[in-house]
């Protein structure tokens, strides 16, 4: 077992009645509370468990968190939450035992609850769709800052509350770990909060206890099937945000047909936002973006309301599918109630949103007269891997080269999707691995080069060459694919963007796509010296 996260908490406690919160949510006792009993903080993992706190003991599908109540106690627990048969488990137990019908309905609420309803006192921005989230998160993020708001962000590169920097291990914190980041937050002045609502932490209440005042859509493709079982049901998941029991408003980027379903099924008050050419028959967005052009490594925008206000900025990353992030986190703080000029006045000061996100797009190398340039980007399912493609093959003089693999143990419908996206988008394609985890490294490579082989013959037979080639371990195929490279050409490093390490047969393995690179780009310097 991997040792949990490290945990922030508020430095100073403020306990609630035991008694109180049974009271407050109709929870049953073993036997009687002690009326001087009280609980600081709430964790649904022993390891992290310290004076006060309510352990909460969920069942699970090995083992039932009734059987690590001793050790949380032994850490300093002063009571335990968990269902019956957590309870019949915990007869002997020395501290108060309440007891709910499903405690992980209710472990959000409560954590809430013993930490004074943190998020009702932030303003609070929530992100959801297949890709997209973390940029856009960390561009309103980035706006509200620029505003003069002290803030917070929760996503999957980084937990940042004020100045103190976590990496993170899910997109969303379990919801005992995310109410107790909220209230150290709260402690650490932080006014305005930006998260990544992942679908897994809806489905699994990692986020109940928090409405949202302005939630956000970027988009829906095939992804995380392994879990949800189908793209209806993922959809349905995602489509939870946008409910009053968890969030206020919500804006919805209507670009596809995906988006265009959301806005239609959002139950609270929906602001649109296009950013291509609307098809025959759909309706009227209330922003939409033109004057599109190039700026620096991005582009400018203007965006456009139905009423007539205007905006124009800029992204400092490249690709229609960044415009389209950027204007959802500009229309999420307009819709927090901003007005347009103030907005318009920060991006204006802030040089537009010029939030640089760790793997995304992240240029490792720009390229010159002797060398390739080279981009590590988060693009791990077919979509993101061709717009990632799609977004970089204007700027390469030279061939596209691209780097990447799937992930072992996760929805395996992709595979060969992916490898067919790389061979269309792309002149060499370089199949490795990405995270096998406890899946034969070499079967998931098989399946994406299936589909590659697929494409490649079509792509032959219209008259496009395009070199297919596998190469492990990914190191190994970052290494080569730098080094055969051409001035002008552009190495695409997929799949992993900011991650550091690599899960292989239950074995975590230091490995950071960023430092392969330019590693492997040192290398080609020191070659092309002593040529």
């Amino acid at each position: 077992m991997t040792s949990p996260t490290a945990r922030i908490r508020p430095t100073v406690p403020s306990p609630r009645s035991l008694a109180d919160l049974a009271a407050a949510f109709g929870l049953a006792a073993t036997r009687p509370v002690p009326a001087q009993a009280q609980v600081s903080a709430v964790a649904s993992d022993n390891r992290v468990v310290a004076d006060g706190d309510l352990f909460v003991a969920l069942p699970g599908a090995r083992a039932h968190g009734a059987d690590f109540a001793a050790d949380a106690v032994r850490r300093g627990a002063a009571a335990v939450l968990t269902d019956a048969a957590g309870a019949e488990r915990l007869a002997d137990l020395d501290v108060p035992v309440l007891v709910a019908d499903e405690p992980r309905t209710v472990l959000g609420p409560v954590a809430a609850w013993v930490h004074r309803e943190p998020a009702e006192q932030l303003a609070t921005f929530g992100v959801t769709g297949t890709n997209g989230k973390t940029t856009t998160s960390y561009q309103v993020d980035h706006l509200l800052r620029a505003l003069g708001r002290r803030g917070g962000l929760v996503g999957t590169v980084e937990t940042r509350a004020g100045d103190q920097v976590l990496p993170s291990r899910l997109t969303t914190p379990e919801a005992a770990d995310l109410q107790a980041l909220l209230a150290a937050m709260r402690e650490l002045g932080v006014d305005a909060l930006t998260m990544e609502v992942s679908s897994h932490a809806i489905a699994m209440h990692r986020v109940d206890g928090v409405v949202y005042d302005v939630a956000g859509f970027t988009n829906l493709s095939q992804d995380h099937l392994d879990f949800h079982g189908d793209l209806e049901s993922y959809f349905g998941a995602k489509a939870e945000l946008f409910t009053p029991a968890r969030s206020r408003r919500a804006v919805v980027v209507v670009d596809d047909v995906w988006g265009e379903r959301m806005a239609a099924a959002a139950t609270v008050p929906v602001e649109t936002v296009r950013t291509v050419p609307a098809p025959a028959g759909a309706p009227a967005a209330d922003w939409t973006v033109d004057h599109v052009e190039p700026h620096g490594t991005g582009s400018a925008f203007t965006l456009t309301h139905a009423d007539g206000r205007t905006l124009r900025t800029a992204t400092s990353l490249p690709g229609g599918f960044n415009v389209a992030n950027a204007a959802l986190a500009v229309v999420m703080v307009l819709a927090s109630g901003v007005p347009v000029g103030d907005v318009a006045a920060a991006l204006d000061a802030a040089d537009g949103l010029s939030a640089r996100v760790p793997g995304r797009m992240e240029v490792v190398a720009p390229g010159d007269a002797a060398d390739p340039r080279v981009v590590v980007d988060f693009a791990h399912n077919t979509d993101a891997l061709e717009l990632a493609l799609a977004a970089l093959r204007p700027t390469t003089p030279g061939r596209l080269v691209v780097v990447f693999g799937a992930t072992g143990d996760r929805d395996p419908g992709k595979r060969g999707a992916m490898g067919a996206a790389a061979v269309a988008g792309a002149d060499v394609v370089v199949v490795t691995d990405d995270d096998p985890h406890d899946e034969d490294a070499a079967v998931v490579r098989a399946a994406v080069l299936a589909g590659a082989r697929e494409a490649l013959a079509a792509a032959r037979a219209a008259g496009r060459e395009v070199s297919l080639v596998e190469v492990a371990p990914r190191a190994d195929a970052i290494r080569r694919a730098v080094l055969d490279a051409a001035p002008g050409d552009t190495v695409l490093v997929a799949g992993r963007g900011h991650e550091t390490i690599q899960e292989v047969g239950g074995v975590d393995l230091e490995l950071d796509d960023r430092v392969e690179a330019r590693t492997a780009v040192h290398a080609r310097a020191e070659r092309n010296t002593s040529a």
